[in-house]
């Protein structure tokens, strides 16, 4: 199948081939949901921590006694139904919210999202992006040239210029194949992609 290569200016100069086991992919709901899932959960950290009912500061003393008061049997101010009291089951800094996912799969998640954004017009093809210093300010006039404000960019090799000009912008993402991650696919509304790095998708999830 074909993609619209852009100019300079964000044009469509022509069409340029690329593999359809990559770009044109049917498009998979249910796989594409499960893997942005496992993507946001792989990247949490188990950071959050609550007490249990040992671990609260209380006294072993009983509230009040056992029978005459009308109100329920308590034996200490920990338990989990009164203010103040331990979680029931607490939160612990160890947990583990990683979700497993089989390569095939996030190879074919990876490419049905491609795919879709090719439908929706959302991915185009450079021939490449150099620039000659590591100023933001070339970057963001090629870029607002080209009509583009929120872009992910997907290059065969980023360098130390290209990664330094592009770190400061809002909105925009530089990554090299092999880091392009779905969540980012997902979220910016065009993704531009050199010419050099379709080969590299295509080893990657073809």
């Amino acid at each position: 199948m074909q993609v619209e290569l852009l100019n300079e200016q964000g044009q469509a100069a022509s069409n340029v081939d690329v593999p359809d086991t990559v770009f044109g992919r049917d498009y998979n709901e249910s796989l594409i949901h499960q893997l942005v899932v496992a993507y946001q959960a792989n990247a949490r950290q188990g950071t959050r921590a609550q007490k249990d009912r040992e671990m609260v500061k209380h006294s072993t003393k009983k509230p009040f006694r056992q029978k005459g008061t009308g109100n329920a049997r308590a034996g200490m101010t920990s338990s989990p139904l009164w203010r103040g009291g331990g979680r029931t089951f607490p939160n612990s800094p160890d947990e583990n919210f990683t979700q497993k996912l089989n390569k095939k799969m996030f190879r074919a998640g990876m490419a049905s999202i491609l795919s879709q954004l090719v439908r929706e017009g959302r991915l185009a093809v450079v021939e490449s992006i150099k620039l000659d210093s590591p100023k933001t300010k070339p970057l963001a006039e090629k870029f607002k040239a080209m009509n583009l404000k929120s872009v992910l960019l997907i290059a065969d090799e980023v360098d130390e210029n290209l990664y330094l000009a592009s770190r400061n912008l809002p909105n925009v993402l530089v990554v090299e194949p092999r880091y392009a991650d779905p969540v980012s696919l997902v979220h910016y509304k065009k993704v531009i992609v050199t010419k050099a790095a379709i080969d590299k998708l295509k080893e990657m999830y073809a």
